[in-house]
């Protein structure tokens, strides 16, 4: 009987207030509203790195050797899911810079964003993609992934001064960084040519929000805090020295737990020096 009502239940209601309601029962999203960093991580569970690094790798060697297509959070598709405000970017740096892509792509795990666009990036006369990641994330890179393409460096100063590059990428990464205005404002003081934002979430008003991201255990099981910044006082951070080319929703959707919306910026710098 209780079967047949929910057979009923589920013809008779639109498919959106059906996506709204999973959503809303979901026990994985984004919960709460801390105070501070530190309260976030005391109801964080954290995470394996180890575990993280490991099921990444299996499925880039899988997407590297051809075995799969694409690659995001671990997780494996059969088919590449564009970013292409980030790849229309890209595109628009490397022609401004006499079609060669000199690029930091920060928190860039082992190259998923690398493996997403190279089918189109390829072609250029130049394409030197460095990746800046957390220690034990770049010993990988470099034993399984590096080559002539991507390279691997253990901190931004040192990919600077190694690489001279004209861009920075930041792709879901700076959200779940306890302290990412001292990272802007290091970025900005670096003075590179170019920066995208992507897959950050942004909400309206003028104050951020920390939540803690539960992950559903079929990716990998981590709870870790995460930042829903506010998007007028993001910006104001690069007015000074940046303009604001383009904005764009960026591929990821919006959290159903926390009004948001994803998106993409590229800025370009005022008066290069």
């Amino acid at each position: 009987m209780n079967n047949c009502l929910r057979q009923i239940i589920k013809k008779i209601t639109p498919p959106i207030f059906l996506d709204i309601f999973r959503r809303r029962i979901s026990k994985y999203g984004f919960f709460g509203d801390f105070l501070t960093w530190k309260d976030a991580v005391n109801t964080s569970t954290g995470y394996n790195t180890n575990e993280i690094i490991k099921k990444v790798k299996q499925s880039l060697l899988k997407v590297k050797s051809g075995e799969a297509v694409y690659e995001r959070d671990s997780v494996l598709f059969d088919k590449i899911h564009y970013s292409l405000p980030l790849l229309a970017g890209l595109l628009w740096f490397a022609s401004q810079k006499g079609n060669r892509l000199n690029l930091i792509d920060f928190g860039g795990s082992l190259g998923g964003s690398y493996f997403q666009n190279r089918k189109f990036l390829l072609h250029l006369k130049e394409l030197r993609w460095n990746i800046v990641e957390q220690e034990k994330m770049v010993k990988c890179g470099k034993k399984y992934f590096e080559s002539e393409y991507i390279k691997f460096h253990f901190s931004l100063d040192d990919c600077i001064k190694e690489q001279n590059p004209d861009a920075i990428l930041l792709s879901g990464v700076i959200q779940y960084i306890e302290k990412p205005y001292d990272l802007l404002k290091k970025i900005i003081n670096y003075g590179l040519e170019f920066i995208i934002i992507d897959r950050t979430a942004f909400i309206k008003g003028d104050k951020d929000r920390l939540a803690v991201q539960k992950v559903s255990p079929k990716i990998y099981t981590a709870s870790f805090p995460a930042r829903f910044f506010s998007e007028t006082k993001f910006l104001k951070y690069f007015e000074r020295r940046y303009e604001l080319v383009e904005e764009f929703d960026a591929l990821d959707k919006d959290s159903a737990n926390i009004p948001s919306r994803y998106k993409c910026f590229i800025f370009k710098i005022k008066d290069i020096k």
